[in-house]
C-alpha cells in the first residue's frame, strides 16, 4: 500500500534530493481509474491515487502508519455487508416526493365578457323628408309606439293629391258609366217589347192570309219588314248595353287602382311619423327640427336620427375557451361583476351557445340574459364573469413544481423502488397550487416535488416525504354499481 501510494513521487525530485522535503497533496482523478479499482474504503481510495511529495521520513512513517489504519477499518467495513449497503444508500441524493392525488376538477374561471343591450335601433325614416317635430333627446324613457318625431314631405303630399283626384275622376266615369247603362238597358227593354208586338201581329196575319183575300200580300210583307227591324234594333241596342258595361268595368278597374295609388301614398305618409319600437331608453339624437333625414341606402357612417336600445334586458356575451365550454348547459346560472359595483354580484342565466368556435381565438360566444330590473347595469361596461370549471370524471393532479417544462416536452419525475423515471405528461387545469395532468400515472404515485433535469432516467435516489405533504392512507375505492 505504501509503494502504491507514493508511486507517482518523481525522479527528478530523488536525484535531487528534494524528496521529503515537505509534503504537497495532490488529488488526480483520472489516476483513479490509471491505477486500478476502488475499493469499499474511500479514504483509502483517495490516499491511494493522491501524490505525494516530501523529503521527511518521518512524515513517510505517519503517512505508513494512516494508512495501516484507514486499511484495517475499510477492513472491517467490507466484512459488515450490511453496514456497507446503509452507508452506500445514505450517500444517494435525497427527493422529497409527492403522491399523485385523483381528484373532480372543481374551479372558477375569470373570463371577460361584454355587455350589450338586448336590442339596439337606430331609427332612419322610410322616405326623405325634413324634421317638422321632434319630442325626444338623449336618455329619454319611451314606451313602444310613442311618437319621437314627425317629417314632412312635400312631394309625397303633393302625390297623395294627384292619387285623391284620380279616384274622384274614376268614380265620376262609374257613375257616369252606371248612368249610359242603365239608359241602353231601357232602350233594349222597349226594343224588345216593338219587336215582340210586332211579330206577334205578324204571325196573326201571316196565318190569317192563309185565307185567300183576307190579307193582302203586301201588308204581310210590310209587317214582316217591321218585326225584322224591331230585331235588329233589340241587336243594337244590346250592343250599346256591352259597351256601357265594358265603360263601367273601365271605370271601376281605375277606381281601384286610384284607391291602391292612395293607399302607398297613405303608407309612405306614415313612415313620416316615426314611433318607439319597443320600450326603451333614447342613446343617440343626431338631428333636430328643420334637418333633412332620409334613408341611409348602404351609406357607412351616415347617423340614424335617433338610437333606441332595451336597457331592461342585457346580453352579457362571454368568448368562453374550447376547453370550458362543456362546464354549463341553457339555464345554468352565471355570476359576474363590474368594476362601477365591485361590491356586488350580479347573476344572469344561460340563454344562448353558439355551438361554434371562432377559428382565430379558439372560443365559442356564449350568452346570458340579465334582467336588469334596477337598472344598474349598462351596455358597455367591462364585466368580470366567474365562469364554473367543473369536470364530471377524476383526474390525476401534482404541484406545479413537479412539472419540468423541457425543450422537449413537460415530464414529472416518478420515483419507483428507489429509481428515477421521466413521464411525458400533458397540463390540464390548476386548481390552486397544483396542476391537472394527463400521461402514464396513478394516483398515489410518487413523483418528486420539484422536476428537475437533474434527475436523469434511472438514477437511483432516496424518496423522502416533502414537508406538509406527508403520505396519507389512501382513501378506499367506492364500490360502483
Amino acid at each position: 500500500m505504501i509503494k502504491d501510494a507514493t508511486r507517482s513521487i518523481s525522479a527528478e525530485e530523488t536525484a535531487s534530493g528534494t524528496a521529503g522535503k515537505g509534503f504537497v497533496w495532490s488529488a488526480d482523478v483520472s489516476s483513479a481509474h490509471k491505477y486500478g479499482e476502488r475499493t469499499s474504503c474511500p479514504l483509502l481510495d483517495t490516499l491511494k491515487f493522491f501524490t505525494l511529495r516530501s523529503n521527511s521520513n518521518l512524515l513517510i512513517t505517519l503517512l505508513a502508519i494512516a494508512l495501516t489504519c484507514s486499511l484495517s477499518a475499510c477492513t472491517q467495513k467490507a466484512a459488515d455487508p450490511k453496514l456497507h449497503h446503509a452507508q452506500d444508500e445514505a450517500s444517494l441524493p435525497v427527493v422529497p416526493t409527492v403522491k399523485v392525488e385523483s381528484r373532480v376538477l372543481n374551479r372558477d374561471l375569470l373570463l371577460p365578457g361584454e355587455i350589450l343591450p338586448y336590442q339596439d335601433v337606430p331609427l332612419y325614416p322610410k322616405i326623405p323628408g325634413f324634421i317638422k317635430w321632434i319630442g325626444v333627446d338623449r336618455g329619454y324613457w319611451v314606451k313602444k309606439g310613442q311618437v319621437l318625431a314627425q317629417l314632412v314631405a312635400p312631394e309625397v303630399e303633393a302625390q297623395r293629391h294627384e292619387c285623391e283626384a284620380k279616384m274622384l275622376q274614376a268614380r265620376a266615369q262609374i257613375s257616369e258609366a252606371q248612368q249610359k247603362l242603365s239608359s241602353a238597358r231601357a232602350l233594349v227593354t222597349e226594343s224588345k217589347a216593338h219587336y215582340k208586338a210586332n211579330q206577334d201581329t205578324y204571325a196573326r196575319l201571316k196565318k190569317a192570309a192563309e185565307i185567300p183575300g183576307v190579307i193582302s200580300g203586301n201588308e204581310l210583307e210590310d209587317w214582316a219588314q217591321k218585326a225584322e227591324g224591331d230585331l235588329a234594333a233589340v241587336q243594337s241596342r244590346e250592343e250599346i248595353v256591352k259597351a256601357a258595361e265594358a265603360q263601367l268595368a273601365s271605370a271601376k278597374d281605375a277606381e281601384k287602382a286610384a284607391a291602391k295609388a292612395l293607399d302607398h301614398i297613405k303608407e309612405l305618409l306614415a313612415y313620416l311619423t316615426i314611433t318607439a319600437p319597443y320600450d326603451g331608453m333614447i342613446t343617440e339624437r343626431n338631428m333636430h327640427v328643420g334637418s333633412f333625414a332620409y334613408p341611409p341606402h348602404g351609406q357607412a357612417g351616415y347617423p340614424p336620427m335617433l338610437r333606441i336600445k332595451q336597457l331592461s334586458l342585457l346580453r352579457i356575451v362571454i368568448p368562453v375557451p374550447e376547453y370550458a365550454i362543456d362546464a354549463v348547459d341553457v339555464g345554468t346560472n352565471i355570476s359576474f361583476k363590474v368594476s362601477a359595483y365591485p361590491e356586488r354580484t350580479f347573476v344572469g342565466k344561460v340563454a344562448r351557445i353558439a355551438h361554434s368556435l371562432d377559428v382565430k381565438t379558439r372560443t365559442e360566444p356564449v350568452e346570458l340574459n340579465y334582467w336588469n330590473t334596477d337598472r344598474t347595469v349598462d351596455p358597455g361596461m367591462f364585466p368580470e364573469v366567474i365562469w364554473p370549471m367543473k369536470r364530471s370524471y377524476r383526474t390525476n393532479f401534482v404541484p406545479s413544481t413537479a412539472i419540468y417544462e423541457s425543450l422537449e416536452t413537460p415530464f414529472v419525475v416518478k420515483i419507483k423502488d428507489g429509481v428515477a423515471h421521466r413521464i411525458e405528461v400533458r397540463r390540464g387545469q390548476t386548481m390552486g397550487d397544483d396542476v391537472e395532468v394527463f400521461g402514464n400515472l396513478q394516483p398515489d404515485d410518487l413523483v418528486a416535488e420539484h422536476g428537475t433535469e437533474n434527475l436523469a432516467e434511472g438514477m437511483e435516489v432516496r424518496p423522502e416525504a416533502a414537508k406538509g405533504k406527508e403520505p396519507e392512507a389512501p382513501t378506499p375505492a367506492t364500490p360502483q354499481g
